[in-house]
């Protein structure tokens, strides 16, 4: 198969995941044109100052214009956050970080989610941003898989504490950087991450550099130079998914972006066309960019009121198997060793996604259907604990997963599955999943967001302190210092 070839399956196959998780059609007329050939200069110029007109919508939009549903989202997103960067905060990849960067950090300026250890405000937003991606927990917007808040949230609850702010400051620059990166999102994908970007990482950087630009007060010429610094430091390769590295992009992504502002504040310069501009970001990184939906509706409807919360941690793609396998071990007190064989029908990106067939560490197992089903069958669980390192290697696992047997099939829809568990006694069970819990028409609730929460930050966090943060997350708005949320944070 050519790279071609390749490349345009995976684009087909993205889009579709895109529409089939947030219940939208397909990606609308203005898509369907054809991508330009790599390397091919966009013709002629394009039709609005997509730069600038971002900028000056980061720098002058109104917190009280953002409708009630943007702000509890937002609040939601947050809750999300932290939970998720307390919970991966002693993971390896953390701990490695703060290790490495702990003899060159500046002044202590800054908390760890999860950590005693302080460290200056960018330090501190790259290890935060490592810690609330690495258990692929966290939050996604569904048409372009972008995790919004890791870049952004990790990059203000870090400078909040350095520079304060009040809690509506904080949280109107969390709306802005989020609709920021998933409109530019929108406007490459699925070619850009056809292409082996991760488009968290390479998005991301915006948000966080519009986010702080805000809380900075930048001016909207400011604000166009903080995102021309951003467009030239994108991060993220998907060949990195499985590793460490993986969750080393949201993190970077907000501290470049914190380091954009920063650089802007003080007059430095970039260039005012830096992401649709004649070779900018866009033509550099996707074949095909439709800057329409950066800027219609900017500041009317909202991307940022489209995020969701994962259920389980691990690929998202893999979720609709999770959840029909949970369902059906539940429904027929399911045992490992009863089972004879498990038949899934998937929808087509999952494999190229989820294909890991023998992943041998806990990071890998996030990245395979097959084990995501089988230790579903054997625990009942999707959580972390189903994605470490002791749960890959369990031989109960181990041997159920090698009964699992995954079909592409291109009548299922990206949140849904066709699953059937057959028994050793010859009994056939099924169960057809058609929105998967944690997609836009199966969203979490409230309560399981604050379950998802309580889970992740039991063993890490004192209930008590636990139980401050969370109240803190749910009442940000109302916060007189957003500094507050990076202290809550921070272990004792």
């Amino acid at each position: 198969m050519t790279s071609i070839v390749r490349r345009d399956m995976l684009r087909a196959s993205a889009t579709a995941l895109a529409a089939g998780l947030s219940g939208a059609p397909l990606l609308a007329a203005a898509d369907d044109k054809p991508a330009q050939p790599p390397g091919a200069a966009p013709k002629g110029p394009p039709p609005e100052p997509v730069t600038r007109i971002v900028a000056r919508y980061a720098a002058t939009a109104p917190v009280e214009q953002l409708p009630a549903n943007v702000r509890k989202e937002a609040t939601r997103t947050l809750l999300n956050w932290a939970g998720c960067a307390v919970g991966g905060s002693r993971q390896g990849a953390p701990s490695h970080a703060v290790a490495a960067l702990k003899p060159f950090a500046g002044p202590p300026q800054a908390s760890l989610f999860g950590r005693t250890e302080r460290l200056d405000a960018l330090h501190a937003a790259l290890v935060n941003g490592i810690s609330s991606h690495v258990l692929d927990y966290d939050d996604t917007h569904l048409k372009t898989i972008i995790h919004p808040a890791g870049p952004v949230a990790s990059a203000l609850a870090a400078f909040a504490e350095y520079h304060p702010v009040s809690g509506a400051e904080f949280m109107n620059a969390l709306v802005i950087g989020c609709e920021i990166e998933c409109r530019i999102g929108n406007a490459v994908f699925p070619e850009h991450y056809a292409m082996g970007w991760h488009i968290t990482g390479t998005t991301g950087v915006f948000g966080a550099a519009a986010a702080i630009g805000r809380l900075l007060k930048l001016d909207e010429q400011r604000m166009t130079w903080a995102l021309g610094i951003a467009a030239s430091q994108p991060v993220g390769l998907k060949v990195q998914f499985g590793s460490d590295t993986k969750s080393f992009h949201p993190g970077r992504a907000a501290q470049n972006g914190m380091l954009s502002a920063l650089l802007a504040q003080q007059g430095y310069t970039a260039s005012e066309v830096a992401i649709e501009g004649f070779d900018g970001w866009g033509q550099a990184a996707s074949t095909r960019h439709d800057w329409s939906q950066v800027t219609q509706g900017l500041g009317e409807r909202y991307e940022a009121a489209l995020n969701t919360y994962k259920p389980f941690a691990c690929g998202i793609v893999a979720h609709p198997a999770i959840d029909a396998a949970i369902q059906l071990r539940d429904a027929n007190a399911l045992k490992p060793e009863d089972i004879a064989s498990v038949d899934l029908k998937v929808h087509p990106l999952v494999l190229n996604l989820m294909g890991k067939t023998t992943p041998a560490i806990g990071l890998e197992g996030k990245f395979s259907i097959y084990h995501a089903v089988a230790v579903a069958l054997a625990t009942g669980k999707g959580g972390e604990q189903a994605f470490t390192d002791a749960a890959v290697a369990d031989p109960m696992v181990v041997a159920l997963r090698q009964k699992v047997h995954v079909a592409i099939d291109q009548s299922i829809k990206a949140d849904q599955v066709d699953m059937t568990v057959t028994l050793k006694n010859g009994r056939a069970l099924h169960q057809f999943i058609e929105h998967a819990v944690g997609s836009q028409l199966h969203p979490m609730s409230d309560e399981q967001l604050n379950g998802k929460f309580d889970g992740l930050t039991d063993g890490i966090l004192a209930p008590a302190r636990a139980r401050v943060l969370r109240e803190t997350c749910w009442h940000a708005w109302e916060l007189a210092d957003a500094g507050d949320i990076g202290r809550a944070g921070a272990a004792a």
